[in-house]
C-alpha cells in the first residue's frame, strides 16, 4: 500500500488518466469507452475525496459503501454493475502496476441485476419509419432514407453508421467493411433496398460536404459528410432525425433511437431465420453470449415448431 497522501487529487487524476492511456494504447478502447471510464472512475475519486482518502489508500469498505451510495441515489443495478466493473480494471491495474499490494474489488460482489430484454420495434413499425423518411423532400429526405435502410440492413452501432468511410462500400455496393470496438473489421452484406438508398443517397451527397478548405478536407472521406467539426454527421444529430421521424410516424419518440433500430435488426433477423452465430458476426460482438440476448424472439417460432412437430401435438 502506498503511503497516505498518495492518492490525492493530483495523484488520482495522475494514476486515472494513466490507466486511461493504458486501455486507449493496449486495448484499443474506443473513444466512448474512455469518456465513460473516466467519468465513472472520477465520480468514485470524489466520492473519496469527501472522505479523506483516495483511491490508493482505498478499501473494501469505501466500496461497498460507494455502491450503496449509488443505490441512494437511485441510480439502477446495471449503472451499479458497470461502475464497478471500471473499478474492478483500474484497481487491477494499479495491483499489475505495482501502485498497491492488494486488489480492494475481489471482495466485492457484483450488484444483482435482471437481465433487461432488448427495446425494438415491430416490423411494420419500421416500415411507418421508413416511409417517413421517404416523404421528406431534397437531399435531407435521402440521406435520411440511406442511414435509415443501411441501419435496419446491417445492425450498425450508430458511431460505425455515421462514422462511415466511403471507403466501407464495396465495388459492387454489395458488402460494408465495417471497424468496430477494438479496431476489429467485419464483413456485413446489404440488401437490396439499402443498396438502392445509397445510390440514391449518394447523388446528393455532395449537397453535404463543405464548400472550400480544410473543412471540405476534412469531410471528403465520409459516406456522410458534415460540416460541423467532426467532418461528418453526429449521432446527436441522426438521433434528433430519428425522433423528427418517429413523430412523422405516428410513433412515441421516446422508443425511436439508432439502438433500439440495432435491436430491431436482430430480432427481426432472429425472427425470420437466422443463426446466432451468423448474427453475432453481423453485430460485431466478441462473445456469442451477447448475441443470446435477442434469443427472446424465438420463443413464439419454437412454440409454433413444437405444435406442428411434435407427435402428441395433434391429441391423437
Amino acid at each position: 500500500m502506498s503511503a497516505p497522501g498518495a492518492g490525492g487529487p493530483a495523484g488520482q487524476g495522475r494514476h486515472i488518466e494513466t490507466f486511461l492511456e493504458m486501455v486507449a494504447v493496449e486495448r484499443g478502447g474506443a473513444a466512448n469507452t474512455l469518456d465513460s471510464y473516466r467519468r465513472d472512475l472520477t465520480d468514485f475519486a470524489a466520492f473519496l475525496a469527501r472522505r479523506r482518502c483516495g483511491p490508493l489508500e482505498a478499501e473494501a469498505d469505501h466500496l461497498r459503501a460507494y455502491l450503496r451510495s449509488l443505490a441512494d441515489a437511485g441510480l439502477a443495478a446495471s449503472t451499479a454493475a458497470r461502475r464497478l466493473s471500471a473499478l474492478r480494471q483500474f484497481y487491477r491495474f494499479l495491483y499489475a502496476e505495482g501502485l498497491r499490494g492488494d486488489d480492494p474489488t475481489a471482495a466485492i460482489d457484483s450488484p444483482r441485476r435482471g437481465r433487461a430484454l432488448p427495446k425494438y420495434l415491430g416490423e411494420e413499425e419500421v416500415e411507418r419509419l421508413l416511409a417517413a423518411a421517404r416523404g421528406r423532400t431534397g437531399a435531407e429526405g435521402t440521406r435520411a432514407v440511406a442511414l435509415l435502410e443501411l441501419l435496419y440492413a446491417t445492425g450498425l452501432r450508430v458511431s460505425e453508421l455515421v462514422g462511415l468511410p466511403l471507403s466501407a462500400l464495396s465495388r459492387d455496393g454489395w458488402l460494408l467493411t465495417v471497424r468496430g470496438k477494438g479496431g476489429k473489421e467485419r464483413m456485413v452484406p446489404l440488401n437490396d433496398a439499402a443498396r438502392q438508398a445509397v445510390r440514391d443517397y449518394y447523388v446528393r451527397r455532395q449537397d453535404f460536404l463543405p464548400r472550400t478548405g480544410a473543412a471540405a478536407a476534412r469531410s471528403a472521406p465520409f459516406l456522410f459528410p458534415s460540416r460541423g467539426r467532426e467532418g461528418h454527421l453526429t449521432r446527436v444529430r441522426f438521433s434528433q432525425v430519428l425522433k423528427e421521424l418517429a413523430v412523422a410516424a405516428g410513433l412515441d419518440p421516446r422508443r425511436v433511437s439508432p439502438h433500439v433500430l440495432r435491436h430491431s435488426f436482430a430480432s427481426h433477423l432472429l425472427a425470420h431465420g437466422a443463426d446466432l452465430r451468423s448474427l453475432q458476426q453481423m453485430l460485431g460482438h466478441a462473445d456469442i453470449s451477447t448475441t443470446q440476448i435477442y434469443t427472446h424472439v424465438l420463443d413464439a417460432r419454437l412454440k409454433a415448431l413444437v405444435e406442428a412437430a411434435h407427435p402428441l401435438a395433434s391429441g391423437a
